[in-house]
């Protein structure tokens, strides 16, 4: 990989850092299950754990196949996302920050998860009583990076190839 496409690794670093950051901090100053409130009736800051994936689907105690699954799951995608980041051509230069954003998610909940066996969520986000999945820095990361790319295929133009 070339010098400017590690550049383009860089909000990963940045994402995996501040996911980390995030987690180390509320797993140091909030017992598990507490809750703070920050605005009133909208966001909490919480420390919940998840053993399973987004929205807390296959978060099962006791289900180890899951989450072997999950793991094999998450280095795949990793190993995905470093091969396309590693293709990139210059003309599709727009899909690197999307991609470093999901990758730095998946590494920082892939950190989690062979640490602890679990992700550390506390963004806790409702209004009244309606309240959306805890989630972190690495989820907000992925669905941001996904969002994002998405857009980009579908509606980014590539240039037409030239016909002898």
């Amino acid at each position: 990989m070339g010098v400017k496409k590690t550049l383009l690794l860089w909000p990963a670093v940045a994402v995996l850092a501040f996911d980390q950051i995030t987690k180390h901090w509320i797993a140091t100053r909030f017992p598990l299950y507490e809750t703070q409130t920050l605005v009133g009736g909208f966001f909490n800051l919480v420390h919940v754990r998840n053993r399973g994936m987004a929205f807390g689907m296959m978060n099962r105690p006791g289900a180890d196949w899951s989450f072997i699954i999950l793991l094999g799951a998450t280095f795949g995608a990793i190993a995905l996302l470093l091969f396309w980041f590693y293709r990139l051509k210059s003309e599709d230069k727009g899909l690197a920050l999307p991609l470093s954003l999901i990758l730095g998610g998946a590494t920082g909940n892939l950190l989690d998860r062979v640490r602890l066996g679990e992700v550390i969520d506390f963004l806790d986000f409702h209004v009244g009583p309606y309240h959306w999945p805890a989630f972190n820095v690495a989820d907000s990361a992925i669905t941001v990076g996904t969002l994002w790319l998405a857009v980009m295929l579908l509606f980014h133009s590539r240039p037409k190839e030239k016909r002898t």
